[in-house]
């Protein structure tokens, strides 16, 4: 007889933050791209800057914390987003994926040279995993921050503005799910014996 005692189940108290945090973090994307296609890239930085204000008010109020990640997103984006606005200029907020992206690869990937896993510190108190799960899920996440930042080059320099404002909402997102439960089989490879399955971490770019 099956002991389903036995059998791993999702860690639903890990699950609902994550939910609750990708849709906070997914909802400036959705208002910058329907304000794009209502108006142009400058009503929809604007309307992105207030989102994001909103977003990490909510994300403090909902579950108390604010990690670091959206915290340095948020700041560049009312930095770069501020800086189009004045100067009409829709170059910087282009750039701004690109800024945050190689600013958390280069963070990730320059700990890994002097042998600090510091994706610990953004979700060790989520995740348990050994000392080597945590410089490779570190290592991961800094080359598919390289590749973002490639990518979001690529299109802003050679795509209209609504086609890279489509991708960054529509093309992103998934490409950091996928991502992210390809890490599932790292986290529960690494994991202590008596730790739950995890839910992979989902790290969006906004």
């Amino acid at each position: 007889m099956t002991d389903k005692a036995a059998e791993p189940e999702l860690n639903w108290d890990e699950l609902r933050p994550q939910i609750i945090k990708m849709a906070l973090e997914l909802g400036p994307l959705v208002v910058f791209f329907i304000a794009n296609a209502r108006a142009d890239i400058f009503v929809a930085t604007a309307c992105f800057m207030a989102a994001m204000t909103v977003s990490l008010v909510l994300t403090w109020l909902i579950l108390k914390k604010i990690a670091v990640m959206p915290l340095v997103t948020g700041a560049v984006v009312l930095v770069f987003g501020g800086l189009t606005l004045w100067l009409q200029d829709d170059t910087f907020i282009k750039i701004k994926p690109t800024i945050t992206n190689s600013l958390f690869a280069a963070v990730l990937l320059g700990g890994l040279l002097f042998r600090q896993s510091l994706l610990k510190y953004v979700f060790g108190d989520v995740y348990k995993l050994q000392p080597k799960g945590w410089s490779k899920l570190t290592l991961n996440w800094g080359l598919f921050f390289v590749v973002l930042a490639i990518i979001n080059e690529v299109l802003w320099r050679n795509f209209s503005t609504d086609f890279w404002v489509a991708f960054k909402v529509w093309g992103v997102m998934p490409l950091t799910v996928l991502f992210s439960i390809s890490q599932l089989s790292l986290l529960n490879k690494y994991a202590p014996p008596d730790e739950p399955k995890h839910v992979p971490p989902v790290v969006v770019e906004t």
